[in-house]
């Protein structure tokens, strides 16, 4: 059973594209093609399934065209429409380079001055200028590099100094 902290989310399943089982696949992250991977991790019904990939093709920046092995038709293509795709995340930590946004939901942010945990991330807000952590209790903390001191991937922390008082705001 793949368990959520073992993966990271990468991108949606769109539409079904063809009659032979392609479906379009939206994704923010390319790990799937810098990265030996045979497989992504759909969503389906809440529950994390691995999905080989027979091919795929890009469509554009952000958009590619894939077909899984055994989704040979446009109804069972149809069945896995709007389901979030995962990527596997021992496989992406073996990649050289920096990590993406996506790979840091599920870091714990501690204070670099006094170690104090602030709390774990559960999303990226990067619908303006000023990308945000936003927290599993719904604060929202600047992502900011002048703010980051460090980024430990084996322990999954992120060590960030923030401005006085910003955690007593609401």
């Amino acid at each position: 059973m793949i368990r959520d902290e073992e993966v990271y989310k990468i991108g949606k399943i769109g539409k079904t594209h063809g009659v032979k089982g392609e479906l379009s696949f939206m994704f923010d992250d390319d790990v799937f093609d810098r990265v030996d991977a045979d497989y992504l991790v759909l969503s389906v019904d809440g529950i994390l399934v691995p999905f080989f990939l027979e091919e795929y093709r890009f469509k554009s920046d952000s958009t590619a065209i894939v077909k899984f092995e055994d989704i040979n038709t446009q109804e069972r293509a149809r069945e896995l429409t709007g389901c979030d795709v995962y990527f596997p995340r021992r496989l992406a930590d073996d990649e050289e380079g920096e990590l993406s946004l996506g790979m840091l939901v599920g870091f714990q942010l501690v204070d670099a001055r006094n170690g104090k945990h602030i709390g774990r991330i559960a999303s990226i807000d990067d619908t303006t200028i000023n990308l945000l952590f936003e927290l599993e209790d719904g604060t929202l903390i600047p992502a900011s590099d002048d703010l980051i001191t460090a980024i430990d991937q084996k322990s999954r922390t992120i060590s960030i100094n923030l401005p006085e008082g910003l955690l007593g705001l609401n």
